[in-house]
């Protein structure tokens, strides 16, 4: 799934989620004419006039629940983009547990290398001074 469908989903479950927790927004919501593809492109718009890249989640989310609640907005012209959505990643009890496991593991490996290189290097030996024999003027005698 592309990041723009994966947009469409995530904008489209808040809508439904505020619409099952607000009776006043869910009666708007249910009567509306507004497509899921109206909400993307009005906030896509909206994006794209205020030059900023990024959003915090409520600010999208609220630009989602403005166009339901006015009918009148101008929606905007359709935007080929590309959205990239963060969304948060919910691990299992076991799959946390093996994603522990694998970083203790690393992290035991890393500090043995660690501990290896350490005992590897060689140590710096004193150099040693080069005695040149003393000449004497009377050696040759």
């Amino acid at each position: 799934m592309q990041g723009t469908e994966k947009f469409k989903v995530a904008i489209k479950t808040y809508l439904d989620k505020r619409a099952q927790e607000d009776t006043l927004f869910r009666a708007k919501y249910e009567t509306t004419s507004r497509t899921i593809d109206d909400v993307v492109t009005y906030i896509l718009n909206e994006v794209k006039a205020s030059g900023c890249n990024g959003f915090a989640d409520a600010e999208i989310y609220s630009m989602a629940v403005h166009v339901i609640d006015e009918p009148t907005l101008e929606i905007g012209k359709p935007i080929k983009c590309n959205v990239v959505v963060n969304h948060h990643i919910e691990l299992t009890e076991e799959e946390k547990t093996q994603q522990r496991e694998l970083a203790l593991k690393r992290f035991q490996e890393e500090e043995l290398r660690k501990l290896q290189t350490r005992k590897s290097k060689p140590k710096a030996i004193k150099p040693q001074e080069t005695k040149q024999p003393e000449l004497s003027l009377f050696d040759d005698f």
